[in-house]
């Protein structure tokens, strides 16, 4: 997804959940990783959820939540940039919000129904922008970014978590 935003379209770090983002449209990307998370949960046994593969990381259930607080806050960006709000807008610290999340005393359908109506209306916003909102830059820790680059980081990292829990936790 890279190829289609402009480097002052978002920081370089961000470039990793860019790639990973799976379609050319961003509403695409967010309806196939709908799916693709609600189906990823429901094969995870309810013993998983709380499994850190070491100590001091996450459960399954926490880097489940914190893909949906994640979520929350880069459509919050996304509708700011879009507005053309020129707030510079703060950063969050993640390792703050995961033990603050109750993650762990949820269930897997609490968790799908969270995502669930998290990512809808993420879509619902996304596909209310313009291309020239979808365009507008705005500023989040200290760097720029645009609206489209929030929504393509949004894709990519729950497919970036949802690879990291295939690979460490089951």
């Amino acid at each position: 997804m890279q190829s289609l935003l402009t480097p002052e379209e978002y920081n370089p770090y961000y470039g990793t959940y860019i790639d990973k983002a799976e379609s050319t449209t961003i509403v695409d990307a967010l309806q196939l990783g709908k799916q693709s998370f609600i189906n990823f949960v429901n094969s995870i046994s309810n013993e998983k959820l709380t499994y850190a593969y070491a100590e001091e990381k996450w459960t399954v259930a926490e880097v489940l939540q914190h893909i949906i607080d994640t979520e929350r806050i880069f459509s919050y960006r996304a509708l700011r940039f879009a507005r053309n709000d020129k707030s510079s807008l703060m950063g969050f610290d993640q390792d703050e919000y995961v033990p603050n999340s109750n993650a762990n005393n949820y269930s897997k359908q609490e968790l799908i129904e969270d995502f669930e109506a998290t990512r809808n209306s993420s879509i619902a916003l996304f596909k209310r922008f313009t291309e020239d909102m979808l365009t507008q830059i705005g500023e989040a820790s200290g760097s720029p970014m645009s609206t489209r680059a929030a929504g393509y980081i949004l894709s990519g990292h729950q497919k970036h978590h949802l690879d990291i829990i295939k690979e460490r936790y089951l």
